[in-house]
């Protein structure tokens, strides 16, 4: 894991933004950008052997922005993920004639392909911890004199792991153990699990209530068709109870799955599945028809990505009576997340589900409120997990998200060390490289009393944002000045310090760039945050 996080913090090159150049750039503006800034730096423009040094280094970076950019097949890979991606195994395999469209579903094939040999060298662990509490007297008490009790109804506890032994085999070793009103029972079962061509197979033994076998098996029949399916034998003391069940799944459209769910054994049911999702929204419908209850239930999940946040409403009515639940699910981080759920229905009462995940492991609350459907109940389950979150969120969260972020910036610094300063040397070669350009444009706009830079500085300025910090900021009139053309500087939403002449004088910190300029005589002041696009005259 360390090695991985380490490659994160690596900084990656931006050619975009080194030629000055949008996202969506067509092949002609990648090729004018790479002329303008050949001009500039190629070699057999300068004679003074430091110069013509200099000069290479740029013209290298140049040359290797140009490369990637106006080659459809390394742009497709670069876009997709960036430097890393130009360096993935495999890609010799990969025919030039592919679309980048083919080429992006290439490189995920490959990245899952790696992930899939690093799950090979270690277990894959996976827990469920739920304790069930009941809290039903604090808003229907027995006896109004004493305090509402709050207990601990039942627990259980679920743990299994992965164990891989060839590329192809694998051993499923799992467990669980129940307790509720001083009773209890457990299980342990182990399964070996060979992935079949199109398909897996699965065989399996248990112990706790009763010897269980079992076997198991799935395929792949088309490309929009898959079926599972199997059988388990439960020997007990009063004889030998057996189950089949089976599944059809079908794509039906690009975010559409059905399927068809039998079981045959103590419970026996048929179940018919619609889920749709998509990247703003999931919603799932399905009907039940078996022992001991019919019902049909929906559930809708509106994804709102860029808060990392999901809503969630569901309805379930049968012969049981009928549910309704609506909760939300905030991710925290990279690998957790929280949900906080409200059930409400006839004759389950009130619940509150409060559910932790992290990693591979989840942690279950479900709290009983009410054994019917209480207005108290109802208000004080949906307003305590706001409150609650708000407080943990402020008092908690933010601070350790604060010295997470602090120790990141650190480990960033020391890793990018050498880099970094390579990164100043460099721009500091491109300043020198500039100053006949940036004398020849300078003269140009005043002569027709166009865009003039008279000051520019990047960097990190104090709380008022007032004064640049002299030891995170440096000047850059020169190189926004050579970006100037035909009286307009134009500037894309990325970090400008990937921009010639720029470096980073602060890495992880806030950093703005302050231009002073005129344009038509009229002096001017505008302040850019770094991702900022900017387009001058105003």
């Amino acid at each position: 894991m360390a090695s991985d996080n380490e490659s994160d913090a690596e900084l990656d090159e931006n050619y975009y933004t080194f030629l000055n150049l949008p996202r969506d750039a067509t092949a002609e503006q990648i090729n004018t950008a790479y002329r303008k800034q050949s001009r500039i730096y190629h070699p057999d423009k300068h004679q003074d052997p430091e110069s013509k040094k200099k000069a290479e280094m740029m013209f290298n970076r140049t040359k290797r922005a140009y490369e990637v950019l106006s080659d459809p097949h390394q742009r497709a890979i670069y876009d997709s993920v960036g430097e890393k991606g130009l360096k993935t195994e495999g890609w010799e395999i990969v025919h030039r004639t592919r679309t980048p469209a083919e080429i992006r579903e290439e490189y995920e094939r490959l990245a899952q392909a790696a992930a899939e040999r690093r799950l090979q060298q270690r277990t894959n662990p996976r827990g469920n911890i739920t304790i069930n509490v009941n809290a039903t007297e604090i808003f229907t008490p027995y006896d109004d004199s004493e305090m509402p009790r709050v207990e601990i109804g039942s627990m259980s506890i679920a743990q299994s792991i992965e164990a891989p032994i060839t590329r192809k085999d694998m051993i499923v070793m799992s467990g669980n153990l129940y307790s509720s009103n001083g009773t209890g029972n457990g299980g342990f079962m182990i399964a070996g699990r060979r992935l079949l061509n199109k398909g897996w197979l699965e065989v399996c033994l248990g112990a706790g209530n009763g010897f269980l076998l079992g076997l198991k098996g799935g395929r792949t029949l088309t490309s929009k068709v898959t079926v599972n399916g199997g059988t388990n034998m439960n020997f007990q003391e009063n004889g030998v109870i057996p189950a089949v069940f089976s599944t059809l799944a079908v794509q039906l459209d690009k975010h559409t799955i059905g399927s068809l769910t039998l079981n045959a054994g103590p419970q026996s049911s048929m179940t018919t599945q619609v889920d749709h999702s998509n990247d703003q929204h999931a919603i799932s419908t399905s009907f039940v028809l078996g022992t001991p209850h019919i019902y049909f239930s929906m559930s809708y999940t509106r994804k709102m990505l860029d808060n990392e946040m999901k809503l969630k409403l569901a309805a379930k009515v049968g012969t049981f009576g009928f549910l309704g639940e609506y909760g939300v699910e905030k991710k925290v981080s990279k690998y957790s997340s929280l949900i906080a759920t409200v059930s409400i229905g006839v004759p389950s009462g009130v619940i509150l589900k409060l559910k932790i995940i992290r990693s591979n492991q989840s942690y279950v609350f479900p709290i009983h409120l009410s054994d019917e459907i209480v207005p108290a109940a109802v208000f004080y389950a949906s307003v305590t997990p706001i409150i609650a979150w708000f407080f943990v969120k402020k008092a908690i969260m933010d601070p350790m998200e604060a010295d997470r972020k602090n120790i990141e910036v650190e480990r960033s610094k020391r890793q990018n060390e050498q880099r970094l300063v390579a990164k100043k040397l460099e721009a500091m070669a491109a300043i020198h490289l500039m100053q006949s350009t940036y004398n020849r444009i300078l003269n140009e706009e005043q002569g027709r009393q166009g865009l003039v830079i008279k000051r520019a500085i990047y960097g990190c300025t104090s709380e008022d944002d007032a004064q640049f910090k002299p030891e995170a900021s440096h000047d850059v009139t020169i190189p926004i000045q050579c970006l100037v053309r035909d009286s307009v500087l134009q500037l894309y939403d990325s970090s400008k310090s990937d921009l010639p002449g720029f470096f980073d004088p602060s890495l992880g910190d806030d950093k703005i760039l302050r231009i002073e300029y005129t344009y038509k005589d009229v002096p001017k002041t505008i302040n850019i945050k770094d991702n900022e696009p900017v387009r001058l005259p105003v």
